[in-house]
């Protein structure tokens, strides 16, 4: 068995109901996004920036280097992930751009709220299911939860992974 079915079969034990598995559907993603927000929002030095090309500017950030650390452990999983994951991940990058430009309320503050009302969310479906979050045995679990959400858009989709 390949490590990411091992690991997407360890992570689906503690996600069986329906209602569990449709806040995770909503609320992974969003913790996803939120957390890439909010290390965007940490300002990172000239030096940096001023060295790019000004259409990479926007997203030179702390979030990036996270999605790049991410995409490479995915990469290690599965290929087909990783894509799904790619195509994501720069979904996620543009509308925090998107985001940061035209809504005039501070970035950070936006992903804050979201990042604390995607968690509530998941807690309230480990609540309902009964059993405690994943991470909670294994902080690698952070990671399998977008390529668990992942993989069943990919099954819907009858996408190989």
């Amino acid at each position: 068995m390949r490590k990411i079915d091992m690991l997407l079969a360890e992570y689906a034990v503690s996600h069986q109901t329906k209602l569990n598995i449709a806040i995770h559907y909503i609320c992974v993603p969003l913790i996803f996004f939120s957390l890439i927000g909010l290390l965007a929002s940490i300002p990172i030095p000239n030096v940096i920036t001023n060295a790019l090309p000004v259409f990479l500017v926007p997203y030179a950030h702390l979030g990036t280097l996270v999605i790049i650390f991410g995409l490479l452990y995915y990469l290690k999983l599965s290929k087909a992930l990783f894509v799904g994951m790619l195509f994501f991940s720069a979904l996620v990058l543009l509308t925090i751009n998107f985001v940061s430009l035209f809504v005039a309320v501070p970035l950070w503050l936006i992903m804050l709220l979201i990042f604390v009302v995607a968690w509530i969310g998941q807690f309230i479906g480990h609540n309902h299911e009964g059993k405690k979050p994943s991470f909670l045995k294994d902080l690698q679990f952070l990671m399998i939860g977008p390529a668990w959400t992942m993989s069943h858009l990919f099954d819907a989709l009858d996408i190989k992974f």
